[in-house]
């Protein structure tokens, strides 16, 4: 747990927290320009994050709302993944959003230094995860804190109808 300079709380997520994470989510499909596309729910996201077998991990900005209580202000949604190069695991950032309401506080930083930190500390060997390529307000975000753009490779994706057929006999 981190006390932020505005006085907000930067920690891992707790189950209590799921709708507050659930709301970001949706605010970020909005952003994205795909407010259709999630299917998840509140139910299938505290399984992933707090079942029996977690795969996915969180951590939030517990922040004041607009009527004083306090309110999940940021979210960053996780999972490892794993370099046969380096024979080690990797941090993935599925999902970065900070509210529209709590931009400019500084937040996202703070959230890229924790799961830096969360890098280091269990010697994962990377830190990665996918911008739209018209998000220039992220992508410049992303390269002041150093990041770099791995342009010679593209995303691949099989899911749907696809997905079923590939996986048919």
């Amino acid at each position: 747990m981190q006390t932020l300079p505005d006085g907000a709380i930067l920690r891992r997520a707790e189950p209590a927290d799921v709708p507050g994470i659930f709301a970001r989510i949706v605010e970020l499909a909005v952003y994205e320009r795909e407010p259709d596309a999630v299917t998840s729910t509140p139910e299938l996201l505290h399984a992933s994050l707090f079942g029996e077998n977690p795969n996915v991990f969180a951590h939030v900005v517990e922040a004041p709302g607009e009527d004083g209580r306090p309110e999940v202000a940021a979210i960053a949604i996780w999972f490892l993944n794993y370099s046969t190069w380096t024979g080690r695991n990797g941090l993935y950032l599925e999902d970065l959003i900070v509210s529209e309401a709590h931009r400019g506080r500084g937040y996202g930083i703070a959230v890229m230094k924790a799961l830096a930190r969360e890098c280091v500390a269990h010697g994962y060997t990377r830190f990665e995860w996918t911008v739209l390529d018209w998000n220039e307000p992220s992508i410049r975000f992303y390269r002041a804190i150093g990041a770099k753009g791995q342009d010679e490779w593209t995303v691949q994706r099989v899911d749907g109808a696809a997905l079923a057929e590939l996986a048919a006999d």
